[in-house]
C-alpha cells in the first residue's frame, strides 16, 4: 500500500519559512508567503524527509 503525504494545517503555524520545503529532494513542496506548504503529488516520492524536519508535525506520511 502506497503512503500518502498530507498537511495538517491546524498544526502548521504558518508564520515562518517552512523548513520542510528546503529539504525535499525532488522539489515537491512549495510555499507562498508564510502559508502552509503545498504538495505536488506528481513530484512527491514519499521519502518522508519533510515530515521528519517539520517542527510542529504538520506534515504526515501515512
Amino acid at each position: 500500500m502506497e503512503k500518502t503525504l498530507t498537511v495538517n494545517k491546524a498544526n502548521c503555524p504558518q508564520n515562518h519559512a517552512c523548513p520542510a520545503v528546503k529539504v525535499c529532494p525532488v522539489g515537491a513542496l512549495s510555499q507562498t508567503l508564510f502559508n502552509a506548504p503545498v504538495i505536488d503529488y506528481e513530484k512527491c516520492v514519499r521519502c518522508g524527509q519533510c515530515a521528519k524536519v517539520c517542527p510542529k508535525k504538520a506534515l504526515v506520511l501515512e
